[in-house]
Formats: structure tokens, sequence, C-alpha cells
């Protein structure tokens, strides 16, 4: 019974609590966007119309990431991985950020600013030890901008993997 009354709770203040406030949102975007354009995009593409792309400041990125479960800079898979963030265009680049902390929107501060939902948090890379996993974020929804990185044993995996979480997926491996 516990279980069930916040289940409703929390649907109930996600659902009906802002209920008004989202349907004015709503309202006042269509006054401006006719619904027939916005219609073809779905929600990742429909956030980029709207925010624009920015190129990303990869040693901004970088300066500002925090590794955990034995990852540190220097690591070779880290090392790695840069490589490979390095080689992505710019619209791979925002959606990787995209999927490790649920938007693409590039603050003005950079990434020093980047923050979970309750004070700032880092973006972070997290050693995972599934190497025949694809990389998975961890809870955007919570806001935790944390990529799990399985310890893949060559670059070229790691690369070919990350791209078919990146270009493939809509959960980047969610569990």
């Amino acid at each position: 019974n516990k279980k069930e009354y916040i289940e409703r709770m929390v649907k109930w203040r996600i659902e009906r609590g802002v209920a008004q406030q989202t349907e004015s949102l709503v309202r006042g975007f269509y006054e401006v966007v006719d619904v027939r354009l916005v219609s073809v995009f779905d929600a990742r593409e429909l956030e980029l119309v709207i925010a624009g792309t920015a190129e990303i400041d990869l040693s901004d990125w970088r300066n500002n990431t925090e590794y955990r479960g034995g990852y540190h800079d220097n690591h070779i898979v880290i090392r790695w991985f840069w490589t490979a963030v390095e080689r992505f265009n710019n619209e791979q680049r925002l959606r990787l950020l995209q999927f490790v902390t649920g938007t693409s929107s590039i603050l003005y501060e950079g990434f020093a600013s980047l923050r979970g939902s309750d004070r700032p948090r880092r973006f972070c890379v997290e050693k995972w030890s599934k190497i025949t996993s694809l990389p998975r974020y961890f809870g955007h929804t919570l806001a935790l901008n944390r990529l799990d990185l399985p310890p893949y044993p060559s670059f070229s995996m790691l690369y070919e993997k990350l791209v078919t979480a990146v270009e493939e997926t809509s959960t980047f491996g969610l569990e």
C-alpha cells in the first residue's frame, strides 16, 4: 500500500501537478509555431531545432570530467574514449552528451557548470565490467551525468561500441 501510494503521488505530481503550466506552455508554443511543422520531429530533433547546435569545446569537456572505478585521465581506455570523441562529428558529440546528461544543450558557462538534479555534478566516466555490452548512461533522469564505459581491450572495439550506442540506441544500454 505504501509503495502504491508513493507511485500514485509521484505520478500525480508529475502529470497533474504541472498540467496547467505544461498546457499553457504548449498552447503558447503552438501560437508561435504551427503544429504541422513540429510534428515531423522526435523529441531529440526538436531540442536541436530549438536550441541549435553549438560547437562543443572538447578541452573544456575533458578538463571538467571525473573518472571512477579505476579510470583516470591517463588510463588507456579513457585515452581511447577521448580519441573516439575527437573523431566524432559535432552531431555525434551532441548525441553522446544528450544520452548521458539528458540534454544536448551546452551551458554558457561550459562543462564546469553542468548540474545534476540537486547540485553541480560533473560529467563522469565510470568503469563498468561487461566488455560485451554497449556503453550505458546511468540515470540521466536523476541527472547523474555518468557514462558507464566497459574496459574494452582495443580502440577499435571501443569506437565501434560507442558509435553503435550513440547512433543506434535511444537508451544507451540503460538497465
